[in-house]
């Protein structure tokens, strides 16, 4: 049976996103990826940007970092952190696009997790070396700064969010279908063994 939903899950740097598109656009699925950023902010009347800055950072699990958190308030936002009212958002407008039935590939955001339960999915995970993952950021001048600083950054608030959330590890290839490294495999050659996947 074709898979009707796609999860790209990646690493800052290794081709995810593009490859994301890429097969929405080969197959003539919907593609998520901002879009859920804003459904995020039109349900939860949060700005874009506020959304996309917090939408990979977990509560902190230090006393110190938890006094910069902000909390919840009775009465406002079910009583739920900032961050945790943002979570539910984020997991119910996958769960409605989801729902919908029409194919689409969703890049990030734990929905590989939040989807789990589902059949036609197909979970992917995206990485490479760091050496390929810093040449393509300077290439495609994603980040301004230490590319090696930005990229481990990125990815450190990726792997906390999903340990936070999911209580998974973030990139341990239990949790996917397929783990795909584009430095060995190549961009194309990780299209076509998705693609091959969602028709298996």
């Amino acid at each position: 049976m074709a898979k009707k939903i796609i999860t790209i899950s990646r690493q800052f740097g290794s081709g995810g996103r593009g490859i994301a598109k890429e097969i929405a656009n080969r197959l003539g699925y919907d593609y998520y990826d901002k879009e859920i950023i804003d459904q995020v902010a039109e349900e939860s009347g949060f700005s874009k940007d506020y959304i996309e800055e917090l939408g990979e950072h977990a509560p902190g699990k230090t006393t110190f970092s938890y006094g910069f958190e902000t909390h919840g308030v009775p009465g406002v936002m079910n009583g739920m952190s900032t961050l945790d009212y943002l979570w539910c958002s984020q997991r119910k407008v996958i769960c409605d696009i989801a729902d919908k039935g029409r194919p689409c590939v969703i890049v990030g955001r734990n929905a590989d997790y939040i989807l789990r339960d589902r059949d036609d999915v197909l979970n992917v995970f995206i990485h490479a070396d760091e050496e390929f993952r810093k040449n393509r950021i300077i290439e495609y001048g994603e980040t301004k700064g230490d590319p090696i600083k930005v990229m481990n950054s990125h990815d450190k608030k990726r792997k906390s969010n999903y340990k936070h959330y999911t209580d998974r590890d973030w990139g341990h290839s239990v949790n996917y279908d397929l783990c795909l490294d584009t430095g060995r495999l190549g961009i194309e050659k990780c299209i076509n063994l998705i693609l091959a996947a969602v028709e298996s």
